[in-house]
C-alpha cells in the first residue's frame, strides 16, 4: 500500500473509530476491498492496535482517580529501559506508559478507585522494584483535554478559531 493512503486511514481511523470500511472507501475514493486489505495490513503490522471510544467518566456514577507518576530508574545492563519498561507496563492498573527525557526516565498513568488505592500501589508494586530510584505522583483534579478532544468545558469556555478562550 502506498504511504499516502496509510496515512489518510490512520488520520481518519484516529479521528473517528466509527468510521466503517464502506464510509472510509467513499471518503478517499477507494473500493472497499482495498480499504479492508489496507486496514487489514495494519492490523496485521501491529500499526493499528485497536480501536476506541472516548468516554467522560466524570459524566457517569464511576468512581475513580488518576494519577501521573513520574518514575525514575537505573536502565539495567544490555537491556537499557525495555526490562523495567515490560515489568511496569504489565501492571493491569497502568493505562499508559513513557519512556520520557528530563529529571524522570518515565511517566506512568495509573488509574484506581481511590487516592489511597493508587498511594498503595506506587508504594507496594512500583516503589519496590529494584531498578526505581524515585517516584513522584501527581493526581488528575480535572481532565480538559484528551487526544484532541474537549473534555466538561461549557459553551462560555470554548476557544475560537485563533485559540483565545470565549
Amino acid at each position: 500500500m502506498d504511504k499516502e493512503l496509510r496515512s489518510k486511514i490512520l488520520s481518519l481511523v484516529e479521528g473517528d473509530a466509527r468510521l466503517t470500511k464502506e464510509r472510509i472507501a467513499v471518503m478517499l475514493d477507494k473500493s472497499v476491498e482495498e480499504i479492508s486489505r489496507a486496514m487489514e495490513e495494519l492490523e496485521n503490522e501491529g500499526v493499528i492496535l485497536g480501536y476506541k471510544a472516548l468516554v467522560d467518566w466524570d459524566k457517569t456514577d464511576k468512581e475513580y482517580v488518576t494519577a501521573l507518576i513520574e518514575l525514575k530508574v537505573t536502565p539495567q545492563r544490555d537491556r537499557g529501559f525495555e526490562k523495567v519498561a515490560e515489568r511496569i507496563a504489565n501492571y493491569p492498573e497502568v493505562k499508559d506508559m513513557y519512556l520520557m527525557s528530563g529529571a524522570y526516565d518515565y511517566c506512568v498513568i495509573i488509574e484506581g478507585k481511590t487516592m489511597k488505592q493508587v498511594a498503595l500501589f506506587v508504594a507496594e508494586k512500583l516503589a519496590t522494584i529494584e531498578n526505581v530510584l524515585s517516584t513522584s505522583t501527581h493526581f488528575v483534579l480535572r481532565k480538559y483535554k484528551n487526544n484532541g478532544v474537549s473534555f466538561g468545558m461549557g459553551e462560555d469556555d470554548v476557544a475560537d478559531e485563533r485559540g483565545n478562550i470565549n
